[in-house]
C-alpha cells in the first residue's frame, strides 16, 4: 500500500522540530507533501519560494519527501494528489485547541481525510516559526533550532 501524507503549514522557516515530525512521520507514511501554505492576508519573512526552497534543500536526503506551495484549502490539495492524512504537530494545549477545530472543519469537506497528530518532542516544544524570527531580531543564535539552510538564509535576511 502507498500511503500519501500531506504537512501542510506555513513553513516561515521550517524548524528543527518540523523536521523531526517529518521524519517520525515517515515511520508511518510511504510518501510526504510538505505544503507551504499561502495566505494573502498574512505577512511573511520568506517568499513561497524560499520556503519552498530551505524545506527542499533541508530533506535532500528524504527522496520521500517533496515539497509544494498552495493558496487553497489543503484539504482539496489533499484530495486532489489523492493523499490519505494530513500530518499536525502539537506542541501545547493551545495547539490542540486550534487543531481540533481545523480537524472539525476538514472532516465536514471530506470524512475520507484523516489527520494524525504527532507530540512535539520535549526538545522542541517551544519552537515555533515565530519564536524563531523574535530570536534572529533580537539577535540570538538560532543555528541550534533550525536546519543550515535555513539559519544561511535567516543570516541574509538580517
Amino acid at each position: 500500500m502507498n500511503v500519501l501524507a500531506i504537512y501542510p503549514g506555513s513553513f516561515d522557516p521550517i524548524t528543527n522540530g518540523h523536521i523531526d515530525i517529518v521524519k517520525r512521520a515517515l515511520r508511518v507514511f510511504d510518501k510526504i507533501i510538505i505544503l507551504v501554505a499561502v495566505n494573502p492576508g498574512k505577512k511573511y519573512l520568506f517568499s513561497v519560494e524560499e520556503r519552498v526552497q530551505m524545506i527542499k534543500d533541508s530533506l535532500k536526503e528524504y527522496p520521500q519527501v517533496s515539497v509544494d506551495s498552495t493558496s487553497g484549502l489543503t484539504v482539496h490539495y489533499a484530495q486532489k494528489v489523492g493523499a490519505n492524512a494530513m500530518i499536525r504537530g502539537l506542541r501545547a494545549a493551545t495547539d490542540f485547541e486550534y487543531e481540533f477545530q481545523m480537524n472539525n472543519a476538514n472532516v465536514f469537506i471530506d470524512k475520507q481525510i484523516e489527520s494524525i497528530f504527532f507530540m512535539a518532542k520535549h526538545e522542541f516544544m517551544f519552537i515555533s516559526s515565530s519564536t524563531i524570527k523574535e530570536m534572529v531580531a533580537g539577535g540570538i543564535d538560532v543555528s541550534k533550532l533550525v536546519p543550515a539552510p535555513v539559519y544561511t538564509m535567516l543570516k541574509e535576511h538580517q
